[in-house]
């Protein structure tokens, strides 16, 4: 094994975890934020893909990936008005039970509108190619994947960090109650994050759909990866979403490496360790 071997796992270790936290960041923000428990969120992905792969077929790729997003921030309107609204003043336990009934709904009602088999969504062509990082020939889509998720990243940290909303944001997800109590319209921004982290559900969906196979389970099997994420990166906070997925990408990635025997058993000791040393994670909110 040479040197590009290990650059190209270290590459694909990092365009997993990019991917990651495009999924974890909204959900840790939700969690953070609005004191919610979403297991539905890896359903909102799969729709995602569901709805890039559908208009793609028609309208080309880009016009897929654009309209993913916004079709799932649709969808996390509809649920937020209708359910989720409801629930925020219920127990954790009732939030769990009803979210996670909604996953297996939304997995039957992608069912009941695509059907079991797999859907594909090919790779546009200006993104067939290959590129060149460090020496090592690297698919040009998956670096697309990546600067995505880099993309996102800054965009947020920027937001979060020097704009107003951003601290309102910040306010909220510290102290809701003070921040109520400020002045600032927490109802609203639960609304204005969850419907932005449903959107960023939809594009993770979408630029995952040419990597897998798009199929109802594919919400499912994400879920439990993001989840994980999250607790050990700390909930509400952007540094922890980014670490614990930065993390996960690495210790599955490099453990698949070095002992594929015990690489699905790796990350869950390491959670293991994480949630004794630190309970509330990494880097969590000072309200997480």
């Amino acid at each position: 094994m040479d040197t590009g071997f290990w650059i190209l796992q270290f590459l694909n270790a990092l365009q997993f975890s990019f991917l990651l936290f495009l999924l974890s960041v909204g959900l840790t923000v939700i969690f953070g934020l609005m004191h919610f428990v979403n297991l539905a969120h890896g359903a909102l992905y799969a729709f995602g893909a569901y709805v890039a792969a559908s208009v793609a077929a028609s309208y080309g790729y880009w016009a897929g990936v654009f309209v993913a997003p916004f079709a799932v921030a649709v969808l996390g309107l509809v649920l937020y008005q209708f359910l989720i609204k409801r629930m925020r003043s219920s127990g954790p336990m009732a939030q769990v039970l009803v979210t996670f009934g909604l996953m297996f709904a939304l997995l039957d009602l992608t069912r009941i509108i695509w059907g079991d088999l797999a859907l594909a969504l090919d790779v546009p062509a200006s993104l067939s190619g290959r590129i060149s990082i460090f020496g090592v020939e690297y698919p040009l889509y998956r670096f697309f994947v990546m600067m995505v998720g880099a993309i996102a990243l800054i965009m947020l940290n920027l937001i979060l960090a020097r704009t107003q909303i951003g601290a309102m944001i910040r306010a909220g997800v510290d102290n809701d109650k003070m921040a109520s109590c400020l002045g600032i319209n927490v109802e609203r921004l639960f609304f204005i994050v969850f419907c932005v982290g449903c959107a960023l559900a939809g594009i993770a969906g979408a630029v995952a759909a040419p990597l897998l196979s798009v199929v109802p389970e594919m919400g499912l099997e994400i879920l439990i990866p993001t989840l994980i994420v999250i607790v050990i990166g700390g909930l509400g906070s952007l540094k922890g979403a980014i670490t614990g997925s930065l993390i996960y990408g690495f210790v599955q990635t490099f453990g698949a490496v070095f002992a594929p025997q015990f690489a699905s058993v790796v990350i869950y000791v390491l959670l293991a360790l994480i949630l004794i040393t630190k309970p509330n994670g990494l880097f969590p909110s000072r309200g997480g």
